[in-house]
């Protein structure tokens, strides 16, 4: 009968794809797993595997195994965190997202966190919002704090303050005073995200509400690397204030946009999903902080 040992060593054939690899990264010898591997396969009567040259790749039957060992596995590490977590709740690793575009109060918070709680350690990814949605899908990550416009009916939310937009451009371009968006559509734009993702439909949908075809000229959501362009003059923006305050220390200007175009940020996680303590300690924290 299959146990969890099986099952991990398994896993980590199938992700890593060679005998080596895996036993690399479960610090053993290849010769107990591939008769580890063997064993599974005459237990199940199939063959999970096949083996070529260049590695190992995943039967059908392989390919199952494997979706519900993930699964079992990962149910496992979540009965085992929960009950050892019971309690104080004062050890810990807190898994969190954050935009791209990032934001400038979450060293604040984690700041308050460590205080609070100085053993619980940190994983913390960087993404555009909807793969931070997917990574928590998956469990890589518990938390992150991401930014409308996005579906978030599989998640809870808490919501943090509302930010303005602004126009951002060279330093060298004195003349420039005006951040209307009729002015704006006339300026090569570089904008702070991937095309189809949402902080960028925000604000091509800004000059199509306006019935304006702005100069798009690219796209970079590498912050630092688009700061460096506009201030080289190669092209203008428009980010957060948040992108500002992190980003400091660049040749640059930045205009109000009219009418105050704004964005708003979110706390999020699954629903119904166990959340770690170190999860659960850090949103009564933002829930008790103005943010």
């Amino acid at each position: 009968m299959m146990d969890t040992r099986q099952l991990r060593y398994f896993c980590a054939i199938a992700e890593e794809q060679t005998i080596t690899a895996a036993a690399r990264k479960l610090r053993m010898a290849q010769p107990p797993l591939s008769q580890q591997l063997k064993l599974l396969e005459q237990e199940l009567g199939v063959e999970l595997v096949q083996r070529h040259r260049s590695g190992l790749q995943l039967t059908e039957a392989g390919q199952a195994l494997y979706m519900h060992a993930k699964r079992v596995l990962h149910l496992i590490d979540e009965a085992e965190s929960e009950v050892k977590e019971i309690g104080s709740g004062l050890r810990g690793k807190l898994t969190i997202g954050v935009n791209t575009l990032s934001d400038e109060r979450l060293p604040r918070l984690l700041h308050q966190f460590r205080e609070r709680y100085p053993q619980i350690t940190y994983k913390v990814q960087q993404n555009e919002s909807a793969q931070l949605c997917k990574l928590i899908k998956d469990r890589s990550i518990e938390l992150a704090i991401i930014r409308y416009p996005l579906d978030l009916e599989a998640f809870t939310c808490v919501p943090f303050r509302t930010e303005s937009f602004c126009f951002v451009i060279s330093e060298q371009d004195r003349d420039v005073h005006d951040a209307s968006w009729e002015h704006i559509q006339h300026v090569p734009l570089m904008l702070p995200s991937t095309e189809g993702l949402g902080i960028f439909n925000m604000i091509v949908e800004q000059f199509e509400r306006r019935q304006l075809t702005p100069n798009l000229i690219g796209e970079c959501s590498d912050i630092a690397v688009l700061m460096e362009l506009v201030q080289g003059g190669f092209a203008a923006t428009i980010v957060p204030e948040t992108v500002l305050k992190l980003h400091r220390g660049y040749q640059v200007r930045a205009l109000p946009i009219e009418h105050h175009f704004t964005s708003s940020s979110v706390l999020i996680w699954l629903k119904d999903q166990y959340l770690s303590k170190a999860a659960q300690h850090f949103i009564k924290l933002v829930q008790g902080t103005e943010c």
